[in-house]
């Protein structure tokens, strides 16, 4: 066996881990949009899927340890060339095993969400976990006074790096697997470097360079066969920073699917006369429609009111390309289609309108409950001319309405209640709500009759399906102590998810009940040290998501600026570990400081938002990113100085990081929020971080470095 030659070993392993944390972000990132297009995903989705990967990450940072005796830069380099074949392997399982165990098309429970997520990404994550503490050992093994905080720094600059280079460019001019291809370009390079130089060898690492790289491009042919789908033709497929677009056809229809999800039809009549002609009808004289989303022959049902302006607003200018190109929506001199988020277009603009309609989807994620807020319809109201009229949907019953389905009707119309003094309701497969300062009369067809508009489905059904029965039965059961829908508390989400487990007869009770046992017999094996680490990993998380929640609420969904939050969070980490190992000495005094620097941090967001939120500047959110960050980590360096500094201390806090942060992004996204709202949850957070501050001040006894005996 040849002996290593090259007395730089460490830093030829620094670029290999830099180059490692570039492939695995932007791994992680396109795992997140594969999932969300194969299950019509919502933000509980992203959390399982976030925590999956986190928690994975952490146990895969456990097995290093017991491989210490046996770390090579071989050994590591092989294992780093595996990483490579799993990414796109990765994504190609999402998209291939979804049908093969699903229905196509079907909805599915919580419990084969989450093992399906689980089990897709767990041979990655476990040995991208695996690889971090891996390759401090092998490098211990030739330089025994190696600092672990480098290799952190190092990790972190590559998670930077790729957070960015997909946030900024790969998400907006590739497609999955061209981003794959190009964000592991640089990790085969440095591996061919690393071992080339270790071992003064030709062959052997030329060799494993081109089985990663025929990995990665074999992938990229079967991409777009890979979407093929069961039933119809797949007419048209792009990526876009807001998700996937595809055109089915099937015989003469034409299908818009967004995110793998049904979004419009090109004939689909009656959803397109029950979405106009409802609202439009009670209007005397329409002369300015909003409309936010618009299906097929929508507009067509809008003209026949002869209004001077219409103004479409859609998010992603890719959609309303596809839609006029393939004739799902047709275009008129009075239309203007204004492409920004819809609320965030209210908000701004002075324009007021004689009607404003929603075409969204249920308000099941945090993006789309900003519509259904009372803020928003405070907003809405605001735009709206003497007598104008905001209208939505949302989905209808039959004959049985569930306990699920009432509460969010009644928390809805309890929502527009508290701004519109007449809220209609029309019952159907879709209930309206039709909203304004006049009332609202129910005899659609005679209004469409004494204005001369000619319908299909209204002028031949509506008797027989909407019956003053119907509509005083459905007024008759609303709940009147239903919650009121706010930005800062989504009842609804809560509500929908609640309806999301009671169709499939399943309770999240047993999985939370797990989570704590797992957490409680981890606990009884961590130190102080750890405990402070884990708590923090919580805190971050935690906080990223609550900012990302806010920055939707007051700015809308803008893919880029998220992306940004996303990278600042990781770079803020960089220069706190930085400053944490300056000052690693004082070890007890620097936890304790940056655990009341977390909570102070966390005040001062709450009241931000709660006293100021529609006045403050992107940068705000942003710069609370990057200080909770850098404060955490400051922590990392300090607790691994603490435990010793040895190779079982590095991979203790690596996982406890982990393992934290897996949690908090639970915690947060699926228990927090949905319950208690924005704001209390900021408080769940600042409790969690209190806990870690007691233990450390309960302790008298100053913490100094632990002799951990190296493996």
């Amino acid at each position: 066996m040849k002996k290593i030659i090259n007395l730089n070993i460490d830093r030829q392993i620094q670029y290999v881990v830099i180059a490692t944390g570039i492939g695995s972000v932007v791994t992680q990132l396109l795992t997140i949009r594969e999932f969300l297009s194969q299950l019509n995903g919502n933000e509980f989705v992203i959390a399982l899927i976030l925590f999956n990967w986190l928690f994975l990450g952490g146990l895969g940072t456990l097995l290093a340890r017991p491989m210490g005796k046996h770390a090579s830069v071989r050994k590591f380099y092989w294992i780093s060339i595996a990483l490579v074949i799993l990414a796109p392997a990765q994504l190609m399982a999402i998209r291939q095993v979804h049908d093969l165990v699903f229905i196509p098309g079907s909805s599915i429970g919580f419990y084969p969400t989450f093992a399906y997520t689980f089990f897709s990404i767990a041979p990655y994550s476990l040995l991208l976990g695996f690889t971090l503490p891996y390759s401090l050992i092998v490098i211990r093994n030739h330089i025994a006074a190696y600092p672990g905080i480098r290799i952190y720094i190092f990790d972190n600059i590559g998670d930077i790096g790729g957070g960015a280079l997909f946030s900024f460019a790969l998400v907006y001019f590739t497609t999955p697997f061209q981003a794959v291809f190009i964000a592991h370009l640089p990790l085969l390079f440095t591996l061919l470097r690393l071992y080339a130089s270790a071992y003064d060898a030709k062959i052997l690492p030329v060799f494993g360079t081109i089985i990663g790289l025929t990995a990665l491009f074999s992938a990229m042919f079967f991409e777009i066969p890979a979407l093929k789908p069961r039933a119809g033709e797949l007419s048209f497929y792009q990526e876009t920073p807001y998700g996937r677009i595809e055109i089915i056809k099937d015989r003469e229809q034409y299908t818009l699917f967004q995110n793998g999800q049904p979004v419009f039809s090109s004939q689909d009549f009656t959803a397109a006369e029950e979405t106009v002609h409802y609202p439009l009808s009670q209007i005397h004289s329409v002369r300015r429609v909003l409309m936010i989303s618009a299906e097929s022959l929508m507009m067509s049902e809008v003209k026949k009111y002869h209004p001077k302006a219409i103004d479409y607003v859609e998010i992603d200018p890719a959609i309303t390309d596809v839609e006029f190109r393939f004739g799902l929506l047709e275009k008129f001199p009075e239309m203007h289609v204004i492409h920004q988020d819809g609320r965030r277009y209210l908000t701004d603009t002075d324009q007021r309108y004689d009607a404003i309609i929603l075409n969204l989807p249920e308000p099941d994620t945090f993006q789309v409950n900003r519509f259904f807020t009372d803020r928003f319809f405070s907003i809405a109201h605001q735009h709206l001319t003497n007598g104008g009229i905001l209208s939505f949907s949302v989905k209808g019953f039959d004959n049985y309405i569930s306990d699920n389905e009432l509460q969010k009707i009644s928390s809805i119309y309890r929502t527009t209640r508290e701004v519109f003094p007449h809220v209609q309701l029309i019952p159907g497969t879709r209930i309206f709500f039709l909203c304004s300062d006049k009332p609202v009369q129910t005899d659609i067809p005679r209004l469409l009759e004494t204005k001369n508009i000619p319908t299909t489905y209204i002028s031949g059904y509506f008797y027989g399906n909407i019956t003053p029965e119907r509509i005083r039965r459905l007024n008759q059961e609303l709940l009147p102590g239903a919650p009121v829908n706010t930005d800062f508390s989504p009842r609804l989400v809560k509500i929908l998810m609640d309806e999301w487990f009671s169709i499939f007869s399943t309770s999240p009770a047993l999985f939370v009940l797990i989570l704590c046992l797992i957490n409680v017999a981890y606990f009884l094996f961590i130190s102080k040290e750890e405990f402070v680490l884990y708590t923090t990993g919580c805190f971050t998380m935690g906080a990223e998501i609550l900012v990302i929640f806010a920055f939707q609420i007051f700015f809308g969904y803008i893919y880029m600026q998220i992306g940004l939050i996303v990278t600042v969070f990781l770079a803020g980490l960089l220069p706190g570990a930085l400053y944490g190992e300056h000052l690693r000495e004082r070890g007890k005094q620097i936890l304790i400081f940056t655990d009341l620097a977390m909570m102070a941090l966390m005040l001062v967001f709450m009241g931000s938002i709660a006293f100021f939120g529609s006045y403050l500047p992107g940068t705000a959110f942003l710069f609370f990113g990057f200080a909770v960050s850098a404060v955490c980590g400051c922590q990392f360096p300090v607790a691994l100085h603490l435990q010793g500094g040895g190779k079982p201390a590095a991979v203790k806090v690596f996982s406890a990081d982990l393992i934290g942060a897996a949690f908090g992004t639970l915690l947060t996204s699926i228990l927090f929020i949905p319950f208690v709202g924005i704001l209390w949850s900021a408080v769940g957070l600042i409790l969690i971080k209190l806990i870690s501050f007691i233990i450390l001040e309960v302790n008298h006894e100053n913490l100094i470095p632990k002799k951990i005996p190296d493996i």
